[in-house]
């Protein structure tokens, strides 16, 4: 008997044999591509461009969040599971699929409002959400009006001094503002005003004395303390917002302050300014009167920039503060490998930020002298 050895089929024959499977992917492909077109097809033409960067933004942290080296599984059935319970969670969270393919059967059940159960909490995502974002909103809210309420002031006092000391310091300030990272000042903040002066409270949105004694209508918590008449509960919430927010408002004074001065500095450099100089108006009227104005759409662009920016970049402070906000939220869900948790929060901050570039864009139009009429 004579041992043959067997002979490697041919180029020719693995390809007519990997026809079927490259034809049978190809149209599931297909009806994929088809079901994410439709999704699109019902944007307005405005929104498509919009839609297209929310999609790459997802797909990007979908991507990273499979890449992590955490099992999402493990996650929601423990340890010590069975490998057939194993085997059958991994299927029904199409974990034995492709990256892309996962990525657009979730985008298909997002479209059609369905965003899952988070493994974290157990809880429907939606839930969750609406829970956490009203937390990320308020704080966000009282740090863009902090930031406002002084950086547009110290703005104005540099270009008044432009020049001399007030704008050096303001300029030094601001600077100081946008380096330190903030991680850092809420660890400082809370080692000096909480632990050793007593000034405010510690980490959290209320004591435990008064957290299940406010009804949650907003889910604002000053708004919440004020509604129930609880002058001891507002207080205490304002003790615990004010550190944390004043820190995010820093950022958002640096940057507010630096653009005003620059914003009228600019504006004084045009002839009409030159003008109103020569028709003898003094330099508070001049500034008030004439520059102020044609800087307010501009500015109007940055505070609506700055407060996008709050929402979606507290995830350091809400984490020093134990904050319970959309940020925190999102960074425990990613390390779980929650990834329904994690798109679900990117979506809503993503929009949330076209919005108000979008609304800053059509306010700066309407407020620009020579859009008007």
């Amino acid at each position: 008997m004579t041992n043959e050895i067997p002979t490697l089929p041919s180029g020719r024959t693995l390809f007519v044999g990997f026809v079927p499977v490259l034809a049978l992917a190809a149209r599931q492909a297909l009806v994929y591509v088809r079901s994410v077109a439709k999704v699109f097809l019902r944007l307005p033409s405005a929104a498509i461009v919009p839609a297209i960067v929310l999609l790459g933004l997802l797909f990007v942290i979908f991507t990273i969040g499979r890449l992590l080296p955490t099992d999402p599984v493990l996650t929601v059935i423990g340890d010590h599971a069975p490998q057939e319970l194993y085997e059958r969670m991994h299927r029904e969270m199409h974990l034995d699929k492709p990256i892309p393919e996962q990525f657009v059967l979730f985008i298909i059940d997002m479209a059609r409002g369905n965003f899952g159960v988070a493994t974290t909490t157990g809880n429907p995502v939606a839930q969750d959400i609406g829970r956490f974002l009203p937390a990320t909103i308020e704080l966000a809210t009282v740090a863009i009006l902090l930031g406002v309420g002084l950086g547009v002031p110290v703005g104005l006092l540099a270009v008044r001094f432009s020049g001399r000391w007030p704008d050096g310091l303001v300029r030094l300030v601001t600077i100081l503002g946008s380096s330190i990272p903030i991680f850092w000042l809420g660890l400082v903040g809370l080692l000096l005003f909480y632990a050793h002066l007593g000034w405010v409270a510690g980490p959290g949105r209320l004591d435990i004395t008064y957290q299940y004694a406010i009804p949650a209508v907003t889910g604002l918590v000053l708004v919440d303390t004020a509604l129930s008449g609880n002058v001891a509960a507002f207080g205490n919430a304002v003790s615990h917002i004010v550190l944390p927010a004043a820190l995010l408002g820093l950022v958002a004074f640096s940057d507010i302050a630096r653009t005003t001065r620059g914003f009228l500095l600019w504006q004084y450099g045009h002839d009409y300014i030159n003008v109103a100089r020569l028709k003898g108006l003094s330099e508070t009227r001049v500034l008030w009167r004439h520059a102020l104005p044609n800087a307010v759409g501009p500015l109007l662009a940055v505070v609506a920039w700055n407060y996008a920016y709050l929402l979606e970049g507290a995830v350091l402070t809400e984490t020093v503060f134990a904050w319970p906000g959309l940020g925190l939220y999102i960074t425990q869900s990613l390390m779980a490998s929650d990834m329904r948790a994690v798109l679900a929060g990117t979506l809503i901050i993503g929009t949330m930020f076209m919005v108000l570039n979008r609304v800053a864009e059509v306010a700066q139009a309407r407020l620009d002298p020579r859009t008007r009429g």
